[in-house]
C-alpha cells in the first residue's frame, strides 16, 4: 500500500484540509466499524503508539492491529498563525501532529513576493525537516498533495515554494496541486499578481494542478441552498447516525475526539466541503478496494499529453454537502449527464463546447463497469475530443461510496475550456500591470525584480496559447485521410 502526505498552505489551505480530514474520517468510520488500522487507514494516517516517538524506534509490525492514536499524514504551514492553532484546539486537535506545523504571526500581507521570496527561504530548513518527518513515517511514498489558494500572499507564495522544495528534494514523488482562484470581485485588490507569479510556479513544477474558482463554488453553493427544503438548511449535525455504526472507543468513532459531533456552520464552510469532496474522490482508490482502481501515477500518465498542459477540470456529482445526504439520489445515468453539465464544473466553463484531450471517471459506489461503458456510449457523441485521442478515457471504479450516497462520480477533464479562466485573469493581471499599480510592494522584496512579472506573464501567455491551438483543432476529423506525397 503506499501513502501520500497532505501539504495544507495558507488559510484557504488549511481550512480545505482540516474537512477533508473530517470527512476522510467519517468514510473510514463507516466502513471499518471494528476500528482496526488497516491498509486503508494507513494511506493517509498512521496508527501511533505513543512509547515510540521515533519512526526508527518503532519496532517492525507495532503499527498493525487496533488504532491507538491516527495521525493525519498532513504538513500544515500558514504565515498567521489563527487558522492553524483553531484547528490545534478544535475537535480534530488530536489528528494533526503539532511537530508538523509552521506558523508565523505576521502574515503575508497578500503579497506573493513576502511569501515566495522571503517566508520561503527563511522558513525553508524547517519545512525541509516537517516533510522529511512526514515522510519518514511512509512505507512508500507516492504523491504530495498541496493545497492552497492563488489570491493570497501565503498560499500563492509559500505554497509554490513548498512546490519547488517538493520538486528538488523528492522529485520522483508525484505532485498534485489543488488551487483556489479568486473572483473577480474578490476583496484582496493584488490577487491578480499573486495568483499570475503562482501560475508560473505551478506550470513549471506541478504534475497535476485541479484549479478550482472561488465564483464557480459560490455558484454551485447557490444551486445547492434552492434545491434544499429549508427545513434542512439550519444548523448543520455532523456525524449523524455513524456513531451507532463505528465501535465506541476507538480513534476513528464519534465518541474519541476523531470528529466533531454539532456546531455551527461557519462562512465558506460548504465551498470547503465541495473542494473536500474532490479530494475525497480523487484518492478513494487510494484508500478503499474496488474492481477497477486508479493509481494516481495512472491520472498524469493518461491526462497529460504535453509536460506543461497539466491543468485539469473537475466536476462532480452530486454536488450535496453533508446536511444534504437525506435528499432522494439522482437516477445513475443523470449522475453522469449531471459531471458533464457546466453547473456541476468547479471552474466557470462549458467543456461541451470546448476540445478534451483527455477525460477521466471516477466512480464509487454501487456501479458496474457496464453501466460507466453504457453512459460513455450515450455522452461520447456530445463531446468533442481531439482527433488524435478519442478513445482518450481514463476509468476507475471505487467500492465505497460518499457517506450517505449510494454511490458518485469525479471527472477530471484536460479540456481547452481551461483557457477562460486564465485569460480573464490575464485582463486582471494586465488592468493593473500596464498602470504599475501597487509594484513597490512587491518589488521592496529583496531578489523581487520586476523581471519575475514578465517572466510570470509570458508563462501564462504560452499555456494561453498552447490551450488556444489545441483547441482550433475542434471539429477535424477523427481519422484524416494521410496527404499523398507528388513526386
Amino acid at each position: 500500500m503506499t501513502q501520500s502526505i497532505v501539504v495544507q498552505v495558507g488559510q484557504c489551505g488549511n481550512q480545505i484540509g482540516c474537512r477533508f480530514w473530517d470527512l476522510a474520517l467519517r468514510e473510514h468510520a463507516a466502513v471499518n466499524k471494528q476500528g482496526v488500522y488497516d491498509e486503508p487507514l494507513s494511506s493517509f494516517f498512521r496508527n501511533v503508539d505513543s512509547r515510540y516517538d521515533d519512526p526508527a524506534n518503532i519496532p517492525v509490525g507495532s503499527g498493525k492491529g487496533k488504532v491507538k492514536s491516527l495521525k493525519a499524514r498532513a504538513v500544515l504551514v500558514d504565515m498567521e498563525e489563527g487558522v492553524v492553532s483553531e484547528m490545534m484546539k478544535g475537535p480534530l486537535r488530536e489528528v494533526f501532529d503539532f511537530r508538523q506545523h509552521i506558523t508565523d504571526v505576521s502574515g503575508s500581507g497578500n503579497n506573493w513576493a513576502v511569501g515566495h521570496k522571503m517566508y520561503g527561504p527563511q522558513y525553508r530548513e524547517q519545512l525541509s525537516d516537517v516533510i522529511r518527518r512526514a515522510a519518514e513515517f511512509c512505507d512508500c511514498l507516492q504523491c504530495f498533495f498541496v493545497i492552497h489558494s492563488m489570491g493570497g500572499g501565503t498560499g500563492s507564495g509559500v505554497g509554490t515554494y513548498i512546490l519547488n522544495l517538493l520538486e528538488e528534494e523528492y522529485p520522483d514523488v508525484y505532485r498534485f496541486v489543488t488551487s483556489v482562484y479568486p473572483s473577480a470581485e474578490d476583496d484582496v485588490i493584488t490577487s491578480p499578481y499573486n495568483s499570475v507569479l503562482a501560475m508560473r510556479e505551478l506550470t513549471e513544477h506541478a504534475d497535476c494542478v485541479l484549479p478550482v474558482e472561488n465564483q464557480a463554488l459560490a455558484e454551485i453553493v447557490n444551486k445547492i441552498s434552492q434545491a434544499i427544503p429549508s427545513s434542512k438548511t439550519g444548523k448543520r449535525t455532523y456525524g449523524t447516525n455513524l456513531g451507532s455504526e463505528v465501535k465506541h472507543g476507538t480513534a476513528i468513532s464519534t465518541g474519541d475526539g476523531g470528529m466533531s459531533k454539532v456546531k455551527d456552520e461557519r462562512p465558506f464552510d460548504t465551498m470547503n466541503n465541495i473542494v473536500a469532496n474532490l479530494l475525497l474522490n480523487l484518492t478513494s482508490s487510494a484508500r478503499f478496494e474496488g474492481s477497477l482502481n486508479v493509481d494516481l501515477n495512472e491520472i498524469t500518465m493518461n491526462l497529460v499529453p504535453f509536460p506543461r498542459l497539466h491543468y485539469l477540470v473537475a466536476s462532480q456529482a452530486p454536488l450535496y454537502a453533508l446536511n444534504d445526504v437525506n435528499l432522494p439520489p439522482r437516477r445513475l445515468d443523470q449522475m453522469f449527464s449531471d459531471a458533464f453539465s457546466r453547473d456541476h464544473q468547479l471552474i466557470r466553463a462549458d467543456p461541451k463546447r470546448s476540445l478534451y484531450l483527455a477525460c477521466a471517471l471516477m466512480v464509487r459506489g454501487g456501479v458496474e463497469l457496464s453501466d460507466i461503458r453504457r453512459n460513455i456510449d450515450r455522452l461520447k457523441p456530445k463531446l468533442n475530443f481531439i482527433h488524435w485521442n478519442t478513445e482518450g478515457w481514463k476509468t476507475g471504479l471505487c467500492s465505497v461510496p460518499p457517506v450517505g450516497q449510494p454511490y458518485s462520480l469525479l471527472t477530471l477533464a484536460n479540456n481547452t475550456c481551461v483557457v477562460n479562466t486564465f485569460t480573464d485573469l490575464r485582463d486582471r493581471f494586465t488592468r493593473l500591470y500596464k498602470r504599475k499599480a501597487h509594484l513597490h510592494h512587491y518589488t521592496h522584496v529583496d531578489t523581487m525584480e520586476m523581471e519575475d512579472f514578465a517572466q510570470s506573464l509570458e508563462s501564462l501567455n504560452s499555456i494561453v496559447a498552447d490551450y488556444s491551438q489545441l483547441q482550433q483543432q475542434m471539429g477535424q476529423p477523427s481519422n484524416p485521410q494521410p496527404r499523398l506525397k507528388v513526386v
